[in-house]
């Protein structure tokens, strides 16, 4: 193994650079779709963070989606819900408890099945959507220096690889 730190008189690459796309190589990641995923949701996800910081109860992954899909099908079951956030049903019922606990929301006995919950906005969980509407509106600033044109379509091929994912999830780690 080369240790070329080790050697004082030969040039180390990294010492200094200027970080740009122009003088960073990725190597292997530059063409793998998951690790931009995984880095821009970083980014967004600190955006969003900041965004919300006075908005605790909804605060993490999964209870905005939950929130709007209770708003706009109440009545609808956790089972749905776990769908369409791509999580378990443990991770969704823990979800659900949160924004219960906050007031957010209120589970009924379903009335086709008793065994399951018909979920329901509250009150404050109405006025926390029409907030949250206003706030994920103004979000699209984070992104201000890409066209709409470039906005939409990048939004294009996001809509259909996540709904690839909710009709038909891989099992981890297979293709």
């Amino acid at each position: 193994m080369n240790d070329i730190g080790a050697n004082e008189d030969v040039e180390w690459p990294g010492e200094g650079i200027v970080v740009s796309p122009e003088t960073i190589d990725l190597d292997v990641l530059n063409d793998t779709f998951s690790y931009f995923i995984r880095d821009i949701n970083i980014a967004v996800s600190r955006d969003w963070d900041a965004r919300i910081a006075d908005m605790e109860a909804i605060r993490g992954t999964g209870k905005v989606t939950a929130l709007f899909m209770i708003a706009n099908y109440p009545g609808i079951h956790p089972s749905a819900i776990a769908q369409i956030n791509l999580r378990d049903r443990a991770e969704v019922a823990r979800t659900l408890n949160g924004l219960e606990a906050a007031g957010l929301i209120r589970r009924k006995t379903g009335r086709k099945d008793s065994r399951s919950w018909s979920l329901f906005l509250t009150e404050e969980g109405e006025g926390c959507v029409v907030e949250l509407r206003k706030r994920i509106k103004e979000s699209r600033k984070f992104l201000s220096d890409i066209s709409d044109d470039e906005y939409e379509q990048a939004m294009s091929v996001l809509r259909r690889i996540y709904w690839r994912f909710v009709m038909a999830p891989h099992p981890v780690g297979e293709s």
